[in-house]
């Protein structure tokens, strides 16, 4: 537990299934959002603990954190040795992880497969998979664990079951945004996409910045009728992205290393700028699926 109490962890339920492979080791942390009113006092640490998810990519280990913001749950899986499956958590009173949700993957790493439902789908790099409530026997595997496939995904709860769908990175939405002139031209790939699947929430893709470019989402935006989660990677170990949370006139930086998670509640803004340039995946859970459903903010009104 951290020192402001707003993370506890919980071990995987014992009756996970039997025959399947079982991870080293696995927990589920739980995770307490700050308000609106707690994050201005709120020291770097803190907005850390709080507002950060920084467990992920180990070798052969799921790891998951429920986050009360729309009670979303973040975790990866990155099967080595072994393949992998998403252990059952008694938090969660169901029989196996889907059963009353659904989930949106992707693969940043090396070439590997997730079976589904005795189906086997193929992931290569940033292919995504969108896996339907109910869906059993979720197995995550890699081609070569040299080179292993590295599973990001993000859940939430669904109210009906939608098919499980395979999104290479070639079939997604593309949009070109942004210019050299603002460091932030960069292309968004939208593969989870109402225009791709259809799902009950999530709205799910990544974010490629052009090489030379920095920032992402500028100038800053909310969207109180949805929450987002924003996983960074593709940055070299010494760089670090900055992303900015808060209010428009009192914004708090968050300084994120590869493979971390900004958590973004509704009533957060949020944009952010890197060292060098990198890639994010962007998730979001809500009461509705328009990519650009914005409240923007001008510039000249950040304080």
């Amino acid at each position: 537990m951290t020192d402001n109490n707003l993370d506890t962890t919980i071990d995987a339920d014992a009756t996970a299934q039997e025959g399947w492979p079982q991870t080293r080791e696995s927990s589920m942390k739980i995770r307490y959002s700050a308000d609106i009113v707690r994050y201005k006092t709120m020291t770097n640490s803190e907005l850390r603990d709080t507002f950060v998810v920084d467990n992920l990519f180990q070798p052969d280990v799921v790891h998951l954190t429920y986050s009360d913001i729309d009670r979303g749950v973040i975790g990866s899986a990155v099967p080595v040795e072994t393949s992998l499956s998403i252990p059952v958590f008694k938090d969660l009173a169901s029989e196996y992880f889907a059963q009353r949700r659904e989930v949106g993957i992707i693969n940043i790493g090396g070439s590997g497969s997730i079976d589904v439902d005795g189906e086997t789908y193929a992931m290569d790099h940033l292919d995504s998979l969108y896996i339907g409530r109910e869906s059993q026997g979720v197995m995550f595997h890699s081609k070569d664990g040299a080179n292993p496939a590295k599973f990001y995904f993000v859940s939430y709860p669904a109210h009906k079951r939608y098919p499980t769908t395979h999104v290479p990175k070639s079939k997604a939405n593309m949009l070109h945004l942004g210019d050299n002139k603002t460091s932030n031209k960069r292309t968004i790939f939208q593969p989870i996409h109402p225009d791709i699947l259809t799902t009950c929430q999530i709205v799910m893709g990544f974010t490629i910045l052009d090489e030379g470019n920095v920032w992402n989402t500028f100038p800053p935006h909310t969207h109180k009728r949805r929450s987002e989660f924003y996983m960074y990677f593709g940055l070299e170990d010494d760089a670090r992205v900055f992303h900015f949370m808060g209010e428009q006139d009192n914004m708090r930086p968050m300084i994120l290393k590869e493979g971390e998670v900004a958590l973004s509640p509704i009533w957060s803004m949020h944009c952010g700028a890197g060292t060098s340039a990198y890639t994010f995946v962007w998730s979001m859970g809500g009461e509705n699926q328009t990519f650009d459903d914005m409240d923007h903010i001008s510039p000249a009104d950040v304080g």
